[in-house]
């Protein structure tokens, strides 16, 4: 009477049907992993299943864009331990020009990059202040980072924009507070890179890191 729901042998499942099961689902999981999670998520595709239907792709999206993140992380970390580490060498312009109070100032300074190396250059302005650049190399590719800092105001990175493996760009720079603002190139090509940059604008001081 207490015994009616206990299940019979021929119902419990074999030791012998529980490893088959084992086996069938571990073939199944490493189909899977060969054909559908390798390709879209490493692009890794050794059968060719991810080509067809697009996996492999995506796969190949998603391993560019976390090198890149681990690129630009490394980049601010680079500029970071630049600033930290050289000494900056301050460059006057005596021959400033003074304009409704506001010191206007032109430069050209001109930098040779050996392979992995960066250089930091930045011009301190006060908010609103604007500086006009323009930058280019003698025919390599450079990573570039156009940031702004202030001690004063404890800002440690303000990004304005960056780009990479380029050779030549101009524009306005607006400072949008009171303190340091710039350019960080590196080189990650396996030949040296001069680069020659020219100012001209609003800036009380130019440094290079």
């Amino acid at each position: 009477m207490y015994n009616s729901n206990i299940p019979s042998n021929t119902q419990v499942p074999s030791t012998a049907k529980l490893i088959k099961s084992t086996i069938v689902a571990a073939v199944a999981a490493g189909i899977l992993l060969v054909m559908v999670v390798m390709p879209s998520e490493y692009g890794i595709d050794p059968t060719g299943f991810g080509a067809k239907t697009g996996l492999k792709r995506m796969g190949e999206i998603k391993v560019s864009l976390a090198e890149e993140a681990v690129a630009d992380a490394a980049q601010k970390k680079d500029v970071a331990k630049t600033v930290a580490v050289k000494k900056p060498i301050a460059i006057v312009d005596t021959s400033s020009k003074p304009a409704n109070n506001v010191s206007i100032q032109s430069h050209k300074k001109t930098f040779t990059l050996k392979p992995d190396e960066g250089v930091e250059l930045k011009v301190t302005m006060a908010k609103g202040a604007k500086v006009d650049y323009v930058w280019e190399t003698d025919g390599g590719k450079v990573n570039f980072d156009v940031h702004g800092d202030s001690k004063e105001l404890k800002i440690k990175y303000h990004p304005y924009y960056k780009g990479s493996n380029e050779t030549k760009r101009k524009g306005t720079l607006e400072a949008a507070f009171d303190g340091g603002h710039g350019w960080f190139w590196r080189n990650r090509t396996k030949n040296s890179v001069t680069i020659t940059m020219k100012t001209n604008g609003e800036y009380t001081a130019i440094t290079r890191y």
